[in-house]
């Protein structure tokens, strides 16, 4: 295989999950897909609860079922289960780390402009509440790790910076951030650090304790073939005392992380059913699914960003091998609001029947494409073959 090839297929893993096929789907990134065996497997959970739910909910069994998934699910990130917590989601646990934080009337949190949307919403709304401020500096799409540390580490301020948000994998731009070094240029200055991880599990290999963030939150429903309502926060010793969960319910008591997970009649078989995602992901092999995923995904970008007239040079380098989703530019004046952007996926969507990801960032619109096992090479060059037409249609 050349570098300009497709990858080969891994063997039946189409067959694994249950997308309609009249559809391109590649945008896993967005809410992923669940294979067939665990959608199967929170079905037989979800009839256990209908059977008897007393006997489902009933303490101590049911914690003792959700430590034994957070305790699964932990290690395979290479976190402490004891201070880690399953949440919703990532944007659940930035909301829970805002309110455990604290701010006072002078306070400021740091984000980057490659920050999802929904996180930027609350970091702000949690500052208006609290009489704090929001300030963002800017990272160019094309930064290495060296000027992204650096730049962040100029826009810190020591003794008023509370908190630095910062993703390990941006959303809009599919840019992976260095974040074990911006932890430490963080640390330095005793400012802490909280990991939108998003997209982190299942996608790179990690190891969460090592970062030396004071928060990492990842969700499971992505490249982790978890139902989707499965994430995990995890918490630094020095800050476990301190955090609140959004919503007291009977674990109160119990402290983090119990308190956090235990939220009375939640439907806790997206959690349960985790792990049966993680022994799917290691069945097709992890490394193969990671491999496979991040070649295809950079020949998607290669052959998009061909038809589209673009060079090898203006087409983002994510910064990771392993990165499965790949971002390119728009033609100018296509996508450059939120609301445009919607509209112009909306129209690939309807149009080509392709599924993808448009954002708009820094000015102008980008297209962001996913790869997965069950994606195949002709869906991207079908794309290439039609997106052109549609773009003009829109200038």
């Amino acid at each position: 295989m050349s570098a300009g090839d497709p990858p080969p297929p891994i063997p039946g893993a189409r067959l694994l999950f249950s997308l309609d096929a009249a559809i391109a789907y590649l945008n896993h990134g967005a809410f992923g897909a669940v294979p067939i065996g665990v959608q199967r497997a929170q079905r037989r959970l979800r009839d256990e609860a209908e059977r008897n739910p007393m006997a489902f909910f009933r303490a101590p069994a049911l914690t003792d079922r959700i430590v034994h998934t957070r305790r699964h699910l932990a290690q395979f990130l290479g976190a402490d289960p004891e201070g880690s917590a399953l949440v919703p989601n990532t944007t659940a646990g930035v909301s829970l780390v805002l309110q455990s934080v604290r701010l006072r009337p002078g306070d400021e949190v740091l984000l980057t402009d490659h920050g999802y949307g929904a996180n930027a919403l609350a970091t702000r709304r949690q500052c208006r509440r609290d009489g704090a401020t929001a300030r963002t500096v800017a990272l160019p799409v094309d930064a290495g790790d060296d000027e992204v540390v650096a730049r962040i580490r100029g826009a810190l301020r020591p003794g008023r910076t509370r908190l630095l948000v910062v993703d390990q994998i941006t959303s809009p731009t599919a840019k992976v951030l260095p974040v074990r070094e911006i932890a430490t240029a963080a640390r330095a200055h005793d400012i802490p650090v909280l990991v939108d991880a998003a997209h982190v599990p299942g996608m790179l290999p990690v190891d969460v304790d090592r970062i030396g963030a004071d928060f990492w939150v990842g969700n499971l429903h992505k490249w982790g073939y978890a139902p989707r309502g499965t994430a995990l926060l995890v918490v630094a010793p020095p800050w476990r005392r301190r955090m609140e969960p959004l919503v007291v319910s009977w674990e109160q008591d119990a402290g983090f992380p119990l308190n956090v997970e235990f939220q009375g009649t939640l439907d806790y078989t997206s959690w349960l059913a985790a792990p049966t995602g993680l022994f799917t992901l290691r069945t097709l092999g992890v490394e193969a699914v990671r491999r496979h995923n991040a070649a295809l995904a950079a020949y998607g970008q290669r052959v998009v960003g061909a038809a589209l007239g673009l060079a090898p040079a203006d087409l983002p380098d994510p910064g990771a091998a392993e990165a499965s989703m790949r971002v390119l530019p728009l033609p100018s004046g296509i996508g450059t609001t939120y609301a445009e952007a919607h509209a112009v996926r909306q129209r690939i969507a309807d149009k080509l029947a392709t599924e993808v990801a448009v954002n708009a960032w820094g000015g102008r619109g980008w297209l962001r494409l996913s790869a997965q096992v069950y994606n195949q090479a002709e869906e991207y060059e079908s794309l290439a073959q039609h997106l052109p037409a549609l773009l003009n249609d829109l200038r």
